[in-house]
């Protein structure tokens, strides 16, 4: 049996966690397939998350789902900020469960980098009406510091009273997610978007309790954490997704996210995802898993945690060398799984796991080997 093939469980603060057949991780792919502007998952939702469970994921997360409106990528984009998105959902997760996968949902607010064409770079204007592919409808956007760092339109500086309200916006959609049945939550901390936004030095030039010294451009995060936890329930376990690395001078650098994964650990967080960037203009590696050095490391920083590396791994025997040397302990696997939604059951026959450990669908039980 490989190692990528063995079940792992992640730990949650009560009860004995949640078990997972396998280290495969889907990883959160936005699908800019809303039709009606209004943050509701429909078919393609269903088809595409219940195609990769039905192809043998451990883990099947969700695209960037917003915790509010004004939070959303584009206006094509998942919400979770009302009840009828959070029944909407319900069938997805019941779905992704009968193929054998845990269902997570990653919880996000865009910043600054909301109100965007949903397949082109570029912003759409407050009021303005977009035209790809689906027409789309531009707001004004809130960030930690209205910065320009991103070549769109500068946000405006959230006060202290937002501040406190999007805190509970994170909340509330934790708390629909668990009435929808997802398994995981997973906080979106990474690619530019709010929370990393207040991370990095390059976006948050606050002098007030959330600027300034790595305390407060964390205590935003903090909130954030010690809010969906206490929202989320105790046997389910919390995960969070960091850019470990802005890689550019005088941006969040990996010690940063070292020190921080401590402090989210002791807050309830049980699972980190890294990935890297989306602020300021990319300096850094490129190649097959180039990322994984950051989940190495914050893996030493907190051996108790659930690890997984993400970035170009797109081969079998690459993926199951991330876990045989300690550098992860699983995988979420983006594009590769947009061209093969069996990419976890392919790679299991790869790597020559037993039979029964092949996760097909039964109904595809010819193609096991």
């Amino acid at each position: 049996m490989s190692k990528l093939f063995t079940p792992v469980t992640l730990a949650a603060p009560a009860g004995p966690g949640l078990d997972l057949r396998n280290r495969t991780v889907l990883a959160p792919m936005c699908q800019y397939s809303v039709t009606n502007h209004d943050g509701v998952p429909h078919a393609w939702h269903l088809a595409h998350l219940g195609a990769r469970a039905a192809g043998g994921f451990g883990l099947v997360f969700t695209e960037a789902t917003a915790v509010t409106a004004a939070g959303r990528i584009s206006d094509a984009d998942t919400g979770i900020w009302n009840d009828a998105q959070g029944s909407a959902w319900a069938p997805i997760v019941d779905f992704i469960h009968s193929q054998g996968a845990a269902a997570g949902i990653q919880l996000a607010h865009a910043g600054a980098k909301a109100s965007t064409h949903p397949w082109l770079p570029g912003p759409i204007a407050a009021g303005e009406t977009g035209n790809l592919p689906v027409p789309g409808r531009g707001w004004e956007t809130d960030g930690p510091s209205a910065s320009d760092a991103f070549g769109l339109a500068p946000a405006t500086a959230m006060s202290t009273g937002q501040i406190a309200d999007s805190v509970r916006d994170w909340a509330e959609a934790a708390t629909r997610a668990d009435a929808a049945g997802f398994d995981v939550a997973q906080i979106h901390a990474a690619h530019g978007y709010l929370v990393h936004e207040f991370l990095s030095p390059l976006t948050n030039t606050r002098t007030d309790a959330y600027g300034g010294s790595f305390e407060n451009r964390t205590r935003y995060a903090r909130e954030v954490i010690a809010a969906v936890r206490a929202a989320w329930p105790a046997h389910k376990p919390l995960a969070i997704r960091f850019s470990g690395d802005d890689w550019v001078a005088g941006g969040w650098r990996i010690a940063d996210t070292v020190r921080f994964a401590a402090e989210a650990f002791e807050l309830g967080v049980s699972a980190f995802d890294l990935s890297s960037a989306g602020i300021g203009k990319y300096h850094g590696p490129s190649g097959p898993g180039f990322q994984v050095p950051l989940a190495a490391a914050v893996k030493e920083a907190v051996p108790e945690a659930f690890v997984t590396a993400v970035g170009m791994i797109n081969d079998p025997s690459q993926a199951e060398q991330v876990l045989v040397t300690g550098a992860a302990d699983g995988v979420s696997i983006g594009r590769a799984a947009l061209k093969n939604p069996n990419w976890p059951a392919v790679a299991a026959a790869a790597l020559g796991s037993v039979r029964d450990a092949v996760p097909f669908a039964p109904q595809y039980w010819r193609a096991h080997w």
